[in-house]
């Protein structure tokens, strides 16, 4: 009994550690995606190219947050500022 109950003190422990390291400041998921259908695509679509002539040679916009689900996402932004990255002990505002 004694040493599961210190091995979950351990375990509860990491699970901190691991939640403060990533929490404030990390960047929410990023993809590549088509914003009339939501597909996902590779990433060069996003990409801007040289220029061709003939506008834009990207037809993608990066898309924050959100889950993928049969190639499309859902529960992002095109904003990256409209998604939450703020985690344990982080502040709202940016300070300044």
């Amino acid at each position: 009994m004694r040493r599961l109950r210190s091995s979950t003190v351990v375990l509860g422990g990491m699970g901190v550690l691991a939640a403060t390291i990533t929490s404030c400041g990390s960047e929410p998921d990023r993809r590549c995606v088509d914003p009339l259908t939501r597909e996902k695509l590779p990433s060069y679509e996003c990409e801007s190219g040289s220029g061709n002539g003939s506008g834009s040679s990207t037809r993608g916009s990066y898309y924050y947050g959100g889950s993928v689900s049969d190639n499309r996402v859902s529960g992002g932004s095109f904003d990256k500022t409209a998604v939450d990255t703020g985690g344990f002990g982080c502040s709202g505002s940016g300070g300044g």
